[in-house]
């Protein structure tokens, strides 16, 4: 990880970039790559020849650069290793001991661009996003155990951010054996996880404290829709008098079934159906509840969706709130980075507006605090989570 590195020439907009807080440097904002190539560790300089620090470099995506750091020293082992002590510190100060699944590494926001590694038990699951994470990963991986302790380490590296690097998609075991399911601790309750071919990495760690946090206040009936596994079900069923949970995946409402069994948590109904048709149903049959809980995808992958997107979270909206008795909570969710907070408190006021409903915000909540933000980083903070009351 020592020796020459390239040196790529920087325009005016890509220093000033990179000088303040945001890591990442556009191609139109390179004015020489000095010949580096994908997955290259760079050395900035503007163009008098003054450093800016040293980035991991892309040939394909329109993020050139993602600067590692300011000094003028390229990383080496020890940089990384300290990396990695970092994010391992802020887990141990913020992830409740009772759980045992977390996000260990958050990319950019830990200082090592392009790398997500989730912990799951004694098992970690990364992925990498860029060229240079890929190329880093041989080094990384006696360090990851070492810091762990961990007993494997599984590539799911099948997400789509790599192809906009030029990536082929692969599931590999990098090192011991990954089991196909592990039983893990989210506070009171367990579930089993597919690391293989769940969701992600295997679960949606950056719901989890709202999952814990909000459960608890549940009560009466709840809706859990786009419940993948029902993990916010999970938690409200130990509150509630009786929980319906709703998606269109077989296989994770089968895993579900499973938690809540093993959960003794038996007041679980489980529906397999699009949400969109399933919230008409229930509004056909006069069906209603005290708290409804909606988690979609990501309607919006880009700011092309941007438009399509407003429409979607506005209507899915609109049928939650048909449905929501006088003073119920609804728990409404958004985990597109390009539909900002303002954008989405807009959109839900909108449905509002439609349904004919007053509504209260009780409460703005975001991920998990092992998805940490990083100031200046605007792109680190992705998920929203508004908790409103019907008045």
């Amino acid at each position: 990880m020592t020796g020459a590195c390239p040196t790529v020439v920087l325009r005016a907009r890509g220093c000033a970039r990179v000088r303040g807080l945001h890591p990442w440097v556009f191609r139109d904002d390179v004015a020489d790559d000095g010949g580096a190539r994908s997955g290259d560790t760079v050395r900035m300089v503007d163009r008098a020849g003054g450093t800016c620090g040293y980035a991991f470099y892309s040939a394909h995506s329109k993020i050139a650069l993602r600067r590692i750091r300011r000094e003028d020293q390229p990383p080496d082992t020890a940089h990384w290793d300290q990396a990695l002590g970092r994010a391992r510190r802020w887990r141990e100060r913020t992830v409740d001991p009772d759980v045992t699944a977390y996000r260990w590494v958050f990319a950019e926001s830990d200082g090592i661009p392009g790398l997500i590694v989730d912990r799951y038990g004694e098992h970690l699951v990364v992925q990498c996003q860029t060229a240079a994470a890929e190329r880093l990963l041989a080094s990384l991986t006696p360090l990851l155990l070492a810091r762990s302790g961990a007993c494997s380490i599984l590539a799911r590296d099948d997400s789509a951010a790599r192809t906009l690097e030029g990536l082929a998609s692969r599931v590999a075991q990098i090192t011991g054996r990954t089991p196909e399911t592990i039983e893990v601790r989210e506070g009171p309750i367990r579930y089993r996880v597919d690391p293989w071919r769940g969701q992600k990495t295997g679960a949606f760690l950056d719901q989890r404290d709202n999952r814990v946090s909000l459960g608890a206040r549940c009560r009466g009936s709840v809706l859990d829709a786009f419940c993948y596994q029902g993990g916010f079900a999970l938690h409200a069923a130990r509150h509630a008098e009786e929980v319906m949970a709703v998606d269109s995946s077989g296989p994770a409402l089968e895993r579900g079934r499973a938690d809540a069994a093993s959960n003794g948590l038996a007041g679980i109904r489980f529906v397999e159906a699009k949400v969109f048709d399933e919230l008409k149903r229930l509004a056909r049959r006069g069906e209603t509840f005290d708290v409804i809980v909606l988690d979609p995808p990501a309607f919006a992958k880009s700011r092309r969706d941007l438009a399509a997107a407003e429409r979607a979270y506005r209507e899915v909206n609109r049928r939650a709130m048909l449905l929501l008795r006088p003073e119920g909570l609804l728990i409404t969710c958004s985990c597109s980075y390009n539909l900002s907070d303002e954008q989405f408190e807009r959109v839900v006021a909108d449905a509002a507006a439609d349904a004919g409903r007053d509504l209260r915000l009780v409460e703005r909540r975001t991920q998990s605090s092992d998805h940490p933000v990083r100031l200046g980083f605007p792109e680190s903070h992705y998920l929203k989570c508004l908790v409103l009351s019907v008045i």
